[in-house]
C-alpha cells in the first residue's frame, strides 16, 4: 500500500507539473492593411505547437515551451513572417500586420488597349494561328483576323490597320522586337495588299489599339507585335495546293534539338479563278507571283535563343477600267514589283538581366505604268518607279524586380531611303531612347509608366512622348485599367515630293477598360478619346500629292465592346464584337474637318466555330457589318482644296463560311496529316462599296467595289512528320 500510494503521489506531482506549463496561451490577430487574414498558419519553430486562423484573423493555441521561442507566419498569399517571442509563466498576446506577396498568378496585369495571344496567355487567347485559320473570311492573314476584333474597321480597297479613326498608315507591326516595313505586298490602287508573312510563322502576338508601350513609336492609331516561333517540336514537311497556289516547305530539327532549319517556295496566280468565277475587276494580267523564304533558329547552352528569317516575293498584275476622263475611253494600270525582308533576333539572360536585340532590313521595288487609252490608241502613259530601302536595329535591357515588376530600356535606329524615277531623294534617321517601368503596388494594383523621346534627321526635330497605364482588380474576375500616352509619328514619306518645313504628327489617347475573365468567358468594354495635331496637309492631284504643312488636327472618341464565350453552348466557340466612332479630322486634301473617308459609325462582327469529332469536320461562320462609310469628291482649283460632292455609300455586309475536313484524324499510325478546306467569302453575294472615284473635273464617277463579289475558295494542306490534330480541334484553341 505503501509503495502504491508513492506511486500515485509521483504521477500527481508529475501531471501537476506539466499541467502548469500547458497553461501558456499564445493568441493575436493577423491583418493586412487593417483587415483580418482567415488561413495564415501560425506555428512556433521546433515545436509542433500552432494554430490557423479564422474568418476573423484570429489565432490560439496553449504550449508548454518556454524561454525565447520563434513564432512564424505563413500563407501563400503573403510574404512570411516571423516575430521572437519570450514565454514566461502567463499568456501573451502577438499581434501582426502581413505584406501581400505579389505573384504572376494573382497580379492584375495591364490589359487596356490590348489583345494578347500567347502560350503564357492561351487561355484567352483571342489571335493565336488556330483562331485565325479557322476564323472565315480571313483568308488565313492575320490582317484580316484583326478586322473581328473591336477598334479595327475593314477598309477594303486599301491595305493596313485602321484602327479607332485612325488611317492605315498610323499603324505600325514589329517582328520579333524590330519594325516590319511593308508588311503588305505591293497592290494597284483601290485594291489591297496581302500580308507577306504566313500565319503558322508565329507563335503570339499583342494588338495594341491605343496606349501602347513606350519599347514602340511612330505609330498614331496603335500596333501589332508577332512573336515567331522558336524550335519546332519535330522536322517536318508540308505541302499546299488549290487553283490559287501551290507551295511547299520543310522544317529540320537537329537531333540535340538545339538548332532547326527550314525553307518554302509558293507561287499564286488568280488565271484559273478568274475564269471559274465572274469578278468585279477586269485583269489583263491576273495577280500572280512567286515568294519564298528560310530560317534558322539557334538554341544556347544558357536557354537564349538566335533567330534568323528572311523572305522575298515577285508579283505582277494589271487592270483596266473604262476612263472618268473625257478624252479617254480606257485606262490601265500595270504593276511589277519585288521585295526582300531579312530579321535576326537574340534573346538572352545575363545575369539578373534579360537582353532583347533585333535587327531587320527590308527591300522593295515597284514599277506602276499607267495607261489611257482612246478608241485603242495609247494617249498617255506615265511610269513610276518606286524604290526603298529600310533598316531597323532595337536593343532592349529588362531588370526584373519581383515577380510582375521590371524595369527596362533601350534604343532604337530606323533608317529610311526612297528613290523615285521623279526625281524624288527622301532620307530619315529616326534615333529613339526609351524606358519603362512595371511596377505592382499589391496583386491588386499595378502600373505601367515610360517615356520615349524621338529624333528625325529629316524634320530636324526632337519629340518625347510619356505613358502611363494603371490596373485595378475589382475582384476575382472584373479588372479595370486607365492608359494615357502621347504618340508621335513622323508623316508619310510617300507624300514628301518637295521641300517643306514640317514637324511630328500627334496624337493623344485616354482610355477606360472594364474586362471580366472566367473560365471560358471573356467581356470587355473599353471607352477612348483620340486628339490629333500637326495632322499632314497636302495639295495636287491624285497623283502627285504633296505635303505642304503638317497643321492638320483632328478628334476620335468612342466605345467598344467585346465577348467571347467557349462554354455557354456545348462545343461552340463564338465572340461578339461591336465599335462606336464619333470623330473627325482635317488633313490630307481635306479643305475642311470631315469625318475621314475610312471611319464607320458603327461596326458589328460575329464569329461562331464548332468542331465535330465524329465527322473530323469544323463549321466557321462569321460576319461583318459596317455603317455606311462617307466619300467626297475632292478637287484642286486656283490653288487650293475644294469640296465638290460628297455622300455616303450603302452599309456593308458580308456573311462569310469555312469548313475543314481532317480526313486522317484519329489514325494512330498516319504518317502525315491533312486538312482540307473549302472557304466562301460574302455567301449572300451583298453587293457591296467602298467608295466613289471622280474623274478631275468631278463630272463623272465610279464606284470602288471588291475586286470579286462572292470568292470561293479549296484548298488542301498536307503535313508529313508532324501531327497537328491537337491545333485543328475547336475544342483546342
Amino acid at each position: 500500500m505503501k509503495t502504491q500510494s508513492t506511486i500515485l503521489g509521483l504521477l500527481f506531482f508529475l501531471i501537476f507539473f506539466n499541467t502548469s506549463f500547458a497553461q501558456v496561451q499564445i493568441s493575436g490577430k493577423v491583418t493586412y492593411r487593417g483587415k483580418p487574414i482567415k488561413d495564415v498558419s501560425v506555428t512556433l519553430v521546433d515545436t509542433y505547437d500552432g494554430a490557423t486562423t479564422n474568418i476573423d484573423g484570429f489565432y490560439s493555441f496553449k504550449t508548454t515551451e518556454q524561454g525565447k521561442k520563434v513564432l512564424k507566419f505563413t500563407n501563400d498569399k503573403f510574404i512570411e513572417d516571423s516575430v521572437t517571442i519570450n514565454l514566461e509563466n502567463k499568456d501573451l498576446i502577438q499581434n501582426i500586420s502581413l505584406k501581400e506577396r505579389i505573384n504572376e498568378i494573382d497580379a492584375v496585369t495591364i490589359t487596356v488597349g490590348s489583345i494578347e495571344a500567347s502560350d503564357k496567355k492561351r487561355a484567352s487567347a483571342l489571335l493565336s494561328p488556330i483562331d485565325i485559320y479557322t476564323t472565315a473570311g480571313t483568308n488565313g492573314q492575320i490582317s484580316s483576323a484583326l478586322n473581328f476584333l473591336p477598334g479595327t474597321q475593314k477598309v477594303g480597297e486599301s491595305e493596313g490597320l485602321f484602327i479607332r479613326g485612325g488611317s492605315g498608315a498610323e499603324s505600325k507591326i514589329f517582328m520579333d522586337g524590330s519594325l516590319v516595313n511593308n508588311y503588305f505586298s505591293n497592290s494597284i490602287p483601290g485594291i489591297a495588299g496581302r500580308d507577306r508573312f504566313n500565319t503558322s510563322l508565329f507563335k503570339g502576338n499583342i494588338f495594341s489599339s491605343g496606349g501602347y508601350s513606350a519599347l514602340y513609336g511612330q505609330a498614331l492609331s496603335g500596333i501589332l507585335i508577332l512573336e515567331s516561333v522558336d524550335l519546332p517540336e519535330t522536322s517536318s514537311f508540308d505541302v499546299a495546293a488549290s487553283p490559287l497556289f501551290l507551295s511547299g516547305s520543310f522544317q529540320r530539327l537537329s537531333k540535340k534539338k538545339n538548332y532547326s532549319f527550314g525553307a518554302s517556295l509558293g507561287y499564286s496566280n488568280l488565271a484559273l479563278m478568274q475564269k471559274l468565277l465572274q469578278f468585279n475587276t477586269q485583269f489583263t494580267t491576273p495577280p500572280q507571283g512567286w515568294n519564298g523564304d528560310a530560317n534558322f533558329r539557334w538554341k544556347t547552352k544558357s536557354g537564349g535563343i538566335l533567330k534568323y528569317y528572311t523572305n522575298w516575293d515577285q508579283n505582277k498584275m494589271a487592270i483596266e477600267t473604262p476612263s472618268l476622263e473625257p478624252n479617254a475611253d480606257q485606262t490601265q494600270t500595270q504593276l511589277s514589283a519585288f521585295n526582300n525582308y531579312h530579321n535576326l533576333s537574340f534573346k538572352q539572360k545575363l545575369g539578373q538581366y534579360h537582353l532583347n536585340a533585333s535587327t531587320s532590313y527590308a527591300y522593295n521595288q515597284s514599277d506602276l505604268v499607267f495607261n489611257s487609252f482612246n478608241e485603242g490608241q495609247n494617249i498617255a502613259h506615265i511610269l513610276l518607279k518606286n524604290e526603298g530601302n529600310y533598316w531597323n536595329a532595337k536593343v532592349v535591357l529588362e531588370k526584373k524586380l519581383n515577380a510582375v515588376s521590371a524595369i527596362r530600356g533601350g534604343f532604337e535606329l530606323n533608317n529610311t531611303h526612297e528613290t523615285n524615277n521623279f526625281g524624288k531623294n527622301y532620307k530619315d534617321i529616326i534615333s529613339s531612347l526609351f524606358t519603362e517601368m512595371d511596377w505592382a503596388f499589391s496583386n491588386r494594383l499595378s502600373t505601367k509608366i515610360g517615356l520615349r523621346a524621338e529624333n528625325s534627321s529629316f524634320l530636324e526635330k526632337l519629340n518625347l512622348a510619356p505613358r502611363l497605364a494603371l490596373a485595378y482588380k475589382l475582384s476575382k474576375d472584373w479588372t479595370s485599367n486607365i492608359a494615357y500616352g502621347v504618340f508621335y509619328q513622323n508623316p508619310e514619306s510617300k507624300y514628301i515630293n518637295a521641300p517643306a518645313s514640317l514637324g511630328f504628327q500627334k496624337a493623344e489617347h485616354y482610355i477606360l477598360q472594364i474586362q471580366r475573365n472566367s473560365e471560358g468567358r471573356t467581356f470587355r468594354m473599353e471607352a477612348f478619346i483620340k486628339e490629333y495635331q500637326n495632322l499632314e496637309k497636302t495639295f495636287g492631284n491624285a497623283m502627285a500629292s504633296t505635303i505642304h504643312s503638317t497643321t492638320g488636327d483632328g478628334m476620335a472618341k468612342g466605345f467598344e465592346l467585346f465577348w467571347r464565350d467557349k462554354k455557354s453552348i456545348k462545343n461552340i466557340d463564338y465572340w461578339v464584337s461591336y465599335s462606336y466612332l464619333d470623330g473627325k479630322r482635317d488633313f490630307l486634301n481635306y479643305p475642311t474637318s470631315l469625318v475621314p473617308s475610312f471611319a464607320a459609325k458603327h461596326t458589328l462582327s460575329v464569329v461562331a466555330k464548332k468542331f465535330i469529332t465524329e465527322w473530323k469536320t469544323g463549321f466557321n461562320l462569321s460576319y461583318t457589318y459596317n455603317s455606311g462609310r462617307p466619300y467626297y469628291d475632292i478637287g484642286y482649283e486656283n490653288g487650293q482644296n475644294v469640296l465638290r460632292n460628297s455622300g455616303s455609300v450603302k452599309d456593308y455586309n458580308s456573311l462569310n463560311f469555312s469548313v475543314n475536313y481532317l480526313p486522317n484524324l484519329g489514325k494512330s499510325d498516319s504518317k502525315y496529316f491533312t486538312v482540307l478546306v473549302l472557304s466562301i467569302n460574302n455567301v449572300l453575294g451583298n453587293k457591296n462599296i467602298y467608295g466613289y472615284q471622280f474623274s478631275n473635273d468631278g463630272s463623272r464617277n465610279s464606284a470602288m467595289v471588291p475586286p470579286i463579289g462572292t470568292f470561293v475558295f479549296v484548298g488542301a494542306f498536307i503535313s508529313f512528320g508532324v501531327d497537328k490534330t491537337n491545333d485543328a480541334i475547336n475544342n483546342n484553341l
